[in-house]
């Protein structure tokens, strides 16, 4: 019995998905089966990738916030979604090209989120991004998940339990 317990008690309650939490800096999420870890320097806080599908990603991003501001200071979903559109997901001169397609808050634990979609193309390819952000201790932060479109509509559920399943604390 004890030994059911501690095994049961070590996986994820969504299907196919693994727990990551960094304790250091305040956050967690579920991840895809298969995904592993990617060493990256002057980036993102941890980036896992998909093994076979090399292009798919999720990364988490910390950003300072200046003052005390809370989510809603940012602006709405929309407008942050924007901004984010703007500097991360399609910077000025990367080659990308972002079009935020939606945009909606939730609540979690007495926690806002942002929940943004984007429709992004690149040179070579047409990607589809779920990102979600939230603010807590005087930083922002965001995480986001990336596949090629083509492959979006074989993603997409999963993907939409990773970003809702990001929680900050």
């Amino acid at each position: 019995m004890v030994l059911s317990f501690t095994l049961t008690s070590c996986v994820s309650t969504a299907t196919g998905l693994k727990s990551y939490v960094d304790t250091a800096d305040g956050y967690q999420f579920l991840y895809p089966n298969g995904w592993l870890p990617i060493a990256v320097s002057n980036g993102p806080d941890v980036v896992f990738r998909d093994l076979i599908q090399q292009t798919e990603n999720v990364s988490v991003v910390i950003s300072p916030v200046t003052g005390n501001k809370t989510l809603a200071d940012l602006g709405t979903p929309t407008d942050v979604g924007y901004k984010l559109s703007k500097t991360a997901i399609a910077p000025p001169d990367s080659g990308r090209e972002a079009e935020l397609v939606s945009a909606e808050s939730r609540e979690s634990r007495s926690k806002s989120y942002y929940i943004l979609e984007y429709a992004v193309k690149l040179p070579n390819q047409e990607r589809h991004n779920l990102a979600s952000v939230a603010v807590s201790r005087g930083k922002l932060y965001t995480i986001n998940i990336s596949a090629t479109e083509e492959r979006w509509p074989k993603v997409k559920e999963a993907f939409e339990k990773v970003v809702k399943s990001f929680s900050v604390y």
